[in-house]
């Protein structure tokens, strides 16, 4: 039991990284500090798609399910409805090509609009 509820905060944390990845340059615009830290997560995130290498929270959460004995995988809310999100049947190498090009072009549209925005601010004072 103890392996399982492991291997699913797991899940869930991997899961967080993916949006903070995705969308943490909103949190930049609300902190600034949060720039350290989202850098660093980008970078890791397109590394991870572009290498084709998994990510060791997928390694870790195996682990733990193989430790758990793999059972209860189709019983659970995280089992059902958040494990095909983080592991789709038709992930292949050119789609994740295309989820690096999304994560560059959603963070590019972020960051220069907080520019833009930090930008016109300043002329206008």
């Amino acid at each position: 039991m103890l392996y399982r509820l492991g291997a699913d905060a797991v899940l869930l944390l991997h899961l967080a990284f993916i949006i903070f990845v995705l969308l943490g340059g909103l949190l930049v615009a609300w902190k600034r500090g949060f720039l350290l830290l989202h850098l660093p997560a980008i970078a890791w995130g397109l590394f991870v798609e572009l290498s084709g290498r998994p990510c060791p929270l997928t390694h870790w959460e195996n682990l733990l399910r193989r430790l758990a004995g793999t059972a209860g995988y189709e019983a659970g809310f995280i089992e059902h409805y958040l494990l095909p999100l983080i592991y789709p049947a038709w992930l292949s190498v050119p789609v994740q090509y295309l989820l690096a090009a999304i994560v560059v072009v959603l963070n590019a549209l972020i960051y220069g609009g907080l520019v833009w925005r930090r930008r016109h601010r300043s002329a206008a004072r």
